[in-house]
């Protein structure tokens, strides 16, 4: 028998707010995290806008600034939301066996130290040509080796691993937008099939740094409404133009039924459905007629021995981007129903939190919990101009009282990757 796996912690940081009831009561509130871009100079980008989280310092957790002052802003971010996700969960505080608790986390990249590597281009240069011993000397001489050890994407989970005694199963994956919606499915199976009795698993990611923001204007895929930065993400708006970058974090503590109820843990809900395909198509479009994404939500309403109609409430991808709002609502159709009536009430919390990348889906999956404990749907905010290829009940700019058992949230990478988890209201 599978057995079955609950949450009993959580933790978010991200634009909206440092901590998850706060995150939740901006949500609700329809609040936008989007303003102009302050971590580096953008004023000379086509996007010159962002959701970055303001005012949080590791400090902010307790931890000693020196030990943390060359971890990067995904580090710290992993750090403040997993303390967050222990303490509520009372794991710390349990008989634990260590080799049964792991980490699994959907992390991308460190910020890249732009600073140096102009100087390193600056100092490399001659006669309009580049001399390589010259940089790989000025490199040496000018990067932090902690610094750059940060742009491996499994450094997170190690750290975290340090800072908990998880001795058990440690990975990282990194799926693009995916990411932490797979590190929540994979850690949940790990559980499942009895490798571990607790994971502590998330993502973390910020690539509001010139290179990020750079590759993304280079792919057309950030908005460019610089004019009025909390109406530039409008998710499934037929005036949308891009999504709007943002960062931050978001875990979860992934618990054995049984190991949860010995200790008397608490129980934000139960993850149980899981699905993830490829499109198998292009790197950057999602397959037009949504064949990857029609599979993953059909797989995970399998896993979770439920039918199309059982499923209250679905948190979109809905990146704000002419092409995924468009499939997505294909694929929703499909899969619900080609009746509009059957496709349950969809929001995209984008709109308010901008695209958090790699942690995007493990911070949309703690706000389909906070839906189901409140019965309250989250609204897609900036949606004014309706898309006739969009005309599904998106939850427009108002939040919504409705009872809200079970939840589908999607997320979508680039590459073609695919992951859909169900969480439910939990029944013992």
């Amino acid at each position: 028998m599978r057995r079955r796996v609950v949450i009993t912690g959580i933790g978010s940081i991200n634009p909206l707010g440092h901590d998850v009831e706060t995150v939740w009561a901006a949500l609700r509130e329809g609040k936008s995290g989007v303003g102009y871009t302050t971590i580096f100079d953008a004023s000379k980008f086509p996007t010159k806008i962002s959701a970055e989280v303001k005012n949080w310092d590791i400090t902010d957790t307790g931890e000693d600034p020196e030990v943390w002052k060359y971890r990067g802003r995904h580090t710290k971010f992993a750090a403040g939301a997993a303390k967050q996700a222990v303490k509520s969960s009372g794991i710390a505080d349990a008989e634990l066996d260590p080799e049964r608790f792991g980490v699994y986390l959907g992390s991308g990249e460190g910020t890249q130290d732009f600073n140096a590597f102009t100087k390193m281009m600056v100092a490399a240069l001659e006669g309009g040509e580049l001399n390589l011993a010259k940089f790989t000397r000025s490199g040496l001489a000018t990067l932090n080796p902690m610094q750059e050890l940060e742009q491996e994407p499994n450094i997170p989970a190690g750290v975290l691993a340090g800072m908990f005694n998880a001795q058990g199963p440690n990975a990282n994956c990194l799926t693009a937008c995916a990411a932490s919606s797979q590190a929540v499915g994979e850690a949940s199976e790990i559980i499942r099939r009895g490798d571990a009795d607790v994971m502590l698993a998330g993502g973390t990611h910020s690539m509001i740094h010139p290179f990020g923001v750079t590759g993304f204007n280079l792919l057309t895929a950030l908005s460019t409404n610089n004019d009025e930065p909390t109406k530039a993400s409008r998710p499934f708006d037929r005036l949308r133009d891009g999504f709007v970058l943002g960062e931050g974090a978001a875990m979860v503590i992934l618990e054995e039924l049984a190991h949860a109820q010995r200790r008397g843990a608490p129980i934000y809900g139960e993850v149980i459905g899981y699905g993830t395909t490829a499109d198998a198509y292009r790197i950057t479009d999602i397959h037009p007629e949504g064949r990857g994404a029609i599979a993953c939500m059909r797989m995970a309403l399998k896993d979770a021995k439920l039918n199309p109609s059982d499923i209250h409430y679905v948190n979109a991808h809905g990146t704000s981007t002419t092409v995924n709002d468009k499939v997505e609502t294909v694929a929703c159709r499909e899969v619900f129903g080609q009746n509009g009536a059957t496709v349950p009430p969809i929001s995209s919390t984008k709109s308010m939190m901008g695209h958090l990348i790699a942690a995007a889906g493990a911070t949309e999956l703690i706000v389909c919990l906070m839906a189901i404990r409140d019965n309250v749907l989250p609204p897609t905010i900036n949606y004014e101009n309706p898309d006739p290829n969009c005309d599904l009940d998106y939850i427009p700019n108002t939040a919504r009282e409705a009872q809200c058992d079970y939840a589908l949230n999607n997320s979508f990478g680039f590459g073609g990757q695919n992951i859909t988890l169900i969480v439910g209201r939990f029944n013992a």
